[in-house]
């Protein structure tokens, strides 16, 4: 029972599919908290990160040679799918939805002026963000639903090199999740005509949620030979991506893929009231201090010894004043006394 409680808990795996010789993932069990993935896919990139990480999975590296891109694939409605190729996985501890903003910001006050690649990018909800270079190279990327079923109608589509299995082109769920693997290779496929960009300076970041597979279990079951093709078909498709997106970055691109059978509810942020103070003294009946972050000490001393300063230059600016003789010390009274005996 407690065995079954862990694969309960620990049912979802974060894999790395594609990663450089500068980024270092120790092989190993560990589990990594659902909301230190950003944090995870941050220090790859080698931007820092408000907390320390505590995770042994990732390794310091190459601190010179951070890779080029990082391409992060969410699939929902799977907790673990079998890869082609082996890669590192990890079990992740409390999948909770997350998000690659504070990456994405990172990137952008670092390299600003190179205005680099940003791709968020979610089909099914027809949520996109392009920010930079990527209003370039994806502008004739399907995005809409309605885009997206005409795409796959095209000449040079998947569906004429696909198996299908069991799957139906006559079907709108089956469409569905035929669309995002048809997402999958215009991507790669848009920025094969753009090479250059993948040589530039600023880092790039592609983040794609995927949810085909999921409307695809709860239609025909997860027992269907439907789904285990579409379960097939997808880690097949996300293996050649992850080439197709290591090689254009010439080997040096990050590309994960985090399987999630249903995300955790978030937790929610309670807004303060009087009404509500009982509820926070059961919250905190210790009356504990917050947790402490580890830029207080630089903070403290910048501005300990910048007061300090301060002080110490008021004072001896008071007490030259103080002793200051207009006549001999100044040169105002200086060039004013001559000027009146010269008249």
């Amino acid at each position: 029972q407690l065995f079954g409680l862990f694969l309960g808990v620990w049912g979802d795996e974060f894999s790395v599919l594609r990663s450089p010789q500068s980024v270092v993932f120790r092989d190993g069990g560990w589990p990594l908290p659902g909301e230190r993935i950003p944090d995870v896919a941050a220090l790859s990139m080698g931007f820092s990160v408000e907390d320390d990480l505590p995770w042994p999975g990732l390794g310091v590296g190459d601190l010179f040679n951070r890779p080029r891109a990082t391409v992060l694939v969410t699939v929902k409605g799977v907790d673990k799918l079998v890869l082609p190729e082996k890669g590192v996985s990890y079990p992740i501890e409390n999948a909770v939805p997350f998000s690659l903003d504070s990456v994405a910001s990172a990137i952008h006050s670092l390299f600003s002026e190179e205005t680099p690649v940003v791709l968020q990018l979610a089909p099914s909800e027809e949520r996109v963000y392009m920010v930079g270079k990527a209003n370039l190279v994806f502008e004739d990327l399907s995005v809409t639903l309605r885009q997206l079923r005409n795409r796959l109608f095209q000449d040079n589509s998947i569906l004429s090199s696909l198996p299908l299995n069991s799957l139906s082109r006559n079907n709108e769920v089956d469409l569905l999740f035929l669309s995002e693997l048809q997402v999958l290779h215009d991507i790669a496929s848009l920025l094969s005509r753009h090479k250059h960009l993948a040589k530039d300076r600023s880092p790039d970041l592609y983040s794609l949620e995927l949810a085909g597979l999921e409307e695809i279990g709860k239609r025909y079951g997860e027992d269907s030979q439907q789904f285990k093709d579409a379960s097939q078909i997808l880690a097949e498709s996300l293996q050649k991506f992850a080439d197709e997106m290591y090689n254009l970055y010439n080997g040096n691109a990050v590309v994960e893929v985090v399987a999630v059978k249903a995300f955790n509810s978030p937790l929610t942020r309670k807004t303060r009231s009087i009404l509500q103070s009982t509820e926070s003294e059961k919250d905190n009946p210790y009356n504990l201090a917050y947790e402490y972050n580890y830029d207080y000490a630089v903070v403290f001393n910048i501005i300990l010894w910048m007061m300090i300063g301060l002080a110490l230059a008021v004072i001896v600016v008071s007490y030259n004043l103080w002793n200051m003789d207009p006549g001999y010390d100044s040169i105002i009274y200086r060039m004013t006394n001559q000027k009146i005996r010269m008249d």
